[in-house]
Formats: structure tokens, C-alpha cells, sequence
């Protein structure tokens, strides 16, 4: 690990405008999600009380995801990434004001809501591995651990944010929050339209199969980071219960919209003081076995949430499942940028935002079917003894992930 990562130069990506513009960007458009999550969820579940229909807003936010994969990767590998991340959170701000103006005028029906949920979906496929391929443009080589703990702590700290004032602004009228969410997207436009990052070169190379599938060939011959995205995506496909957190909230925890913010908040507080520990004091050795650990922490918490009937016991579970998540999280960022050549980062990053919707939306749609089928609590509990056994069965597919003991090795 470079000595730039140390605790006495945590700040030095603060010397770096373009990287200060990229965090408070990526902070702006995840802050405007965050709120529209949970803005969407509490109106849809008002609209028509099945655990069902929370699903398939993740299902509709997962789809575009897997239709545009392969297409954004080769976007981004092509054309200016500043640019393509500046435009889509335009897009995200006209899908929000679509919001504010359907509950305005009355029109806005569930397929209407999970119409303009698509519609920010295939947005945001474009502008989250896009935003994640700017990074190497942002900061110098040696920085990129250390940009990783930090990029991760802005995405947190709009998860703490958002929810919060998601669920207060909704308490205001549900209008109310899609018109700020609309302005804060625009913003956070406005902010990556202003970087001047140093451009990858652009591939040269002809469109074809091969190099349209050249991000999967690439992860396929690094095991370890094939072994590290594919635990996550069905570790947290199992143990993701945040689709049912407003049905949590109301009939089980019974409070309101303020309480499901403050649920929907606690994961990434949990999170935030894990990240700005890593920036701190930067994983050097024994990656695999902490790797693990913290699945294994993250389905125990999983269960103890699900068992929880108060809101203070489920917040806290919450806290350190977030906590732990994020260590994964770091992970895979750091080595997906320090292994992956410039000129193919969209396309790799393209995959690994797959593998990370994959196990965020398509849990969610997960959560609400087996919710909908077993019960709410029964739900958490398969989840967080399947992220358990995923983790353990892990250990032995990938024994290189295992035995890993730096993130440079």
C-alpha cells in the first residue's frame, strides 16, 4: 500500500479539485435516489399495500440494468465519461419533476411510477460505472485506495441524508420530495459537467462480440475478483431486506414515513464510520479472511434485525450490517481499479454494476416475492442464513479469495 494512504495523508485526495467536484456529484445524485427510495416505496405501498409492488420497483430499477450492460461499457470506454455521468443525472432530474408533476395533477398510478422508475433506472446504468471509471481520471494511481474509502463514504453519507429527509419531505407532500430530488440531481449534474479530469485514451478497436464481451473475459481470468463480485451479488441478493423496510416500519414497528427514513438511514451510518475507518487505516493484509468476516456479520445481522420488534434494536442491527457490507464494498472498488487497464474500465465497471444491482434491485425483488409467499419476518431470516451459507460456501470455490492477503497481490 502506498504511503500516500497512510493516516497522516488522509486528505491528500482534497488536494485534488476534480475529485472534490466527483464527491460532492456522486453525493447529489445518490442523496436525490435515496430520497426518491424511499419517496416511491412509502407512495406505492399507499397506493396499494402489497409487498409485491415494493418489489417490482426494484425489479423495474434492475431490468434496464441488465438490457444496458453491455452497451453503457462500451459507452464508456468510447466517449467523454464526464459527459455521460453529467447527462444521465440530467435525465434522473427530469424523471423525478415527471413525479412531482403526476402527483401534482393526479395521474400518477403504480405503472406510472414504476414507468418513470425504469426510466431513472436506465439513467443511472449509464452513470454509476461511468462514475466509477472517472475515478482513475481524478485522482493519481497511488490515491485510488484511499479514493475508493472516500467515494464510498459520499455514496454513505447520502444514504444517511437521504432517507432521513426523504421520509421529512414526504411527511410535507410526497410532491414535495420529487421537486427536491429533481433539483438535486440537476445539481449534482451541474457539478460532474464542471470536472476536468484526465481523459483515458478512447478504444480504437471495432465493435464486436469479443470486445462487447471483453469486461466478462477479463473478470473471468482474475479469480479473485470474479470469486469477490460474484460473493457479493448473492450474498446481498440473499440478505437484502431494505424493499420491506416500509412494511417494517408501519406494521412492525409501527411508526411512520420518519420512522422508515430513519431505518433506511441507519445501514449507512453504519457504513459512513466504516469507510472514513478504512480512509483512515486502509485494508493491507489478511483481505480474504476479513472479506469473509464480514459476511458472515452481515447475515447475523440480518437475522437479528428480523427478529427485532423495536426500533432501537433494529437500528443498531441495521448499523453494523452496513458496516460490514461496506468492507466488501471497498474491496471489490479498490481491486476492480488498481487490475483493470484504463482504456476497458467502463466495460469492467460496466459488469461490476451489474453484479452490485444485481444484488441490490433484484434482492429487493427477491425480498418482496418471498415476503409476499413466507411472511415478512420468515423473508429476513431465509435471507440472513443464506448470506451465512453463501459465505461460507465461498471458502471453498475460491480458495485464491481465501488465502488473499493485500489487496495489491
Amino acid at each position: 500500500m502506498s504511503s500516500e494512504s497512510s493516516p497522516g495523508n488522509v486528505s491528500s485526495v482534497a488536494r485534488h479539485p476534480p475529485f472534490i467536484l466527483f464527491w460532492f456529484g456522486r453525493v447529489m445524485s445518490t442523496l436525490s435516489f435515496q430520497m426518491l427510495s424511499v419517496a416511491v416505496g412509502w407512495q406505492v405501498y399507499e397506493l396499494t399495500g402489497s409487498a409485491f409492488d415494493l418489489g417490482l420497483v426494484g425489479l423495474a430499477q434492475f431490468v434496464p440494468m441488465v438490457l444496458l450492460t453491455f452497451v453503457v461499457g462500451q459507452v464508456a470506454d468510447r466517449y467523454d465519461r464526464r459527459a455521460i455521468a453529467s447527462v444521465c443525472m440530467v435525465v434522473e432530474s427530469l424523471a423525478a419533476g415527471a413525479l412531482a408533476l403526476g402527483t401534482y395533477h393526479g395521474w400518477l398510478t403504480r405503472d406510472a411510477i414504476l414507468a418513470l422508475v425504469a426510466l431513472g433506472g436506465a439513467a443511472r446504468a449509464f452513470e454509476s460505472p461511468t462514475m466509477a471509471a472517472l475515478v482513475q481520471g481524478v485522482v493519481p494511481r497511488p490515491l485510488i485506495p484511499q479514493a475508493a474509502a472516500w467515494s464510498t463514504s459520499a455514496t454513505q453519507t447520502a444514504h444517511i441524508l437521504g432517507p432521513a429527509l426523504g421520509g421529512l419531505l414526504y411527511g410535507l407532500g410526497s410532491m414535495t420530495a420529487y421537486v427536491v430530488a429533481c433539483a438535486f440531481f440537476f445539481v449534482g449534474g451541474v457539478l460532474v459537467a464542471f470536472i476536468r479530469a484526465e481523459r483515458a485514451a478512447a478504444t480504437r478497436e471495432p465493435v464486436t462480440l469479443k470486445s462487447v464481451f471483453s469486461g466478462i473475459a477479463f473478470i473471468r481470468s482474475r479469480p479473485v475478483i470474479l470469486g469477490t463480485l460474484s460473493l457479493d451479488l448473492f450474498a446481498v441478493l440473499l440478505g437484502g431486506a431494505t424493499a420491506l423496510l416500509p412494511i417494517y416500519a408501519r406494521d412492525i414497528l409501527h411508526t411512520g414515513p420518519w420512522g422508515l427514513g430513519l431505518l433506511r438511514t441507519a445501514p449507512a451510518l453504519g457504513a459512513l464510520a466504516m469507510s472514513i475507518f478504512l480512509a483512515h487505516y486502509p485494508i493491507k493484509r489478511n483481505v480474504g479472511r476479513m472479506l469473509f468476516s464480514s459476511l458472515v456479520v452481515f447475515g447475523l445481522a440480518t437475522i437479528v434485525f428480523g427478529l427485532s420488534s423495536h426500533l432501537a434494536l433494529s437500528m443498531a442491527a441495521l448499523f453494523v450490517l452496513g458496516a460490514s457490507d461496506v468492507v466488501s464494498v471497498v474491496i471489490r472498488f479498490t481491486l476492480v481499479q488498481l487490475q483493470t487497464p484504463a482504456e476497458m474500465l467502463g466495460r469492467v465497471s460496466a459488469v461490476n454494476s451489474l453484479f452490485v444491482g444485481t444484488s441490490n434491485q433484484l434482492g429487493e425483488f427477491e425480498s418482496g416475492v418471498t415476503a409476499a409467499l413466507f411472511g415478512v419476518v420468515p423473508a429476513v431470516l431465509i435471507g440472513g442464513a443464506g448470506t451465512i451459507a453463501v459465505a461460507l460456501l465461498w471458502m471453498v470455490l475460491f480458495p485464491q479469495l481465501r488465502r488473499l492477503k493485500s489487496l495489491e497481490g
